[in-house]
């Protein structure tokens, strides 16, 4: 028994491209209609899985639906020199009636009932017109309102209305913000006179507690001298 033909009709039909610069994820897009009364189930494979991600990859396909796939290239180094050897198959069968496992369903498949079609991976970078074009968007100043627009139009009056809402509140949050700082500031400043009170205090009381101190040491000096002004008096009078 022959193998029979793809019943999906696949979008782009033989090559799926990618266009560069592959300095990030390059995304194509896989069209997968299917043209008949039954439903077909389906599963696309690759010979780099690990530089491709595909979603969805599998699934089942009503008649006369179409699915649409990504398939993102990973990032890698690019050689212009180097032809691309990464190829995709999308493999389908008929779906029967009450197909509920659909991994059994793949494992259990005859290989007469499959169909198959088979993608070439091109790798294409972008021209000198094509960066000419990119550049020249790039440098394109930005589009302005000019006196040819509608007065009329009030699209122009609602975006200047909420432009002038979200501007009174932030200027209602600085004044807020404002405030708080002149807090903070006074606050401040009541704290360092208070330490600077404390520390009067602290200075004062060390001065009195010298100035006693020196007194008490002062006091048996004092005392010795009139001991001896006593004493010389009455050894005067009892010599005499």
């Amino acid at each position: 028994m022959s193998k029979l033909d793809q019943v999906l009709i696949l979008d782009p039909p033989a090559d799926l491209k990618f266009k560069g610069p592959f300095t990030d994820v390059v995304t194509t897009n896989l069209k997968l209609k299917n043209p008949s009364d039954r439903r077909v189930c389906f599963k696309v494979k690759t010979t780099a899985p690990r530089r491709y991600c595909v979603r969805p990859n599998s699934g089942v396909i009503d008649a006369g639906a179409t699915v649409n796939i990504s398939v993102m290239l990973q990032p890698f180094d690019y050689d212009p020199n180097e032809k691309s050897k990464h190829k995709f198959m999308v493999q389908s069968i008929f779906a029967p009636l009450n197909v509920t496992d659909m991994d059994a369903l793949w494992k259990d498949a005859k290989p007469d009932d499959l169909m198959d079609s088979k993608l070439r991976c091109v790798f294409e970078l972008p021209s000198e017109n094509d960066k000419v074009n990119d550049v020249e968007v790039a440098k394109t100043p930005p589009l302005t309102y000019s006196a040819k627009v509608d007065p009329t139009t009030a699209t122009v009056p609602v975006h200047a209305s909420v432009d002038d809402s979200e501007l009174k509140k932030l200027q209602e949050k600085c004044k807020r913000m404002q405030v708080e700082l002149n807090k903070l500031a006074d606050e401040n400043r009541k704290l360092q006179a208070d330490v600077m009170r404390k520390a009067d205090y602290m200075t004062s009381n060390s001065n009195s507690l010298l100035g006693r101190e020196a007194t008490t040491a002062s006091l048996p000096s004092l005392l010795v001298v009139i001991a001896a002004i006593f004493i010389g008096f009455f050894l005067g009078k009892f010599i005499l």
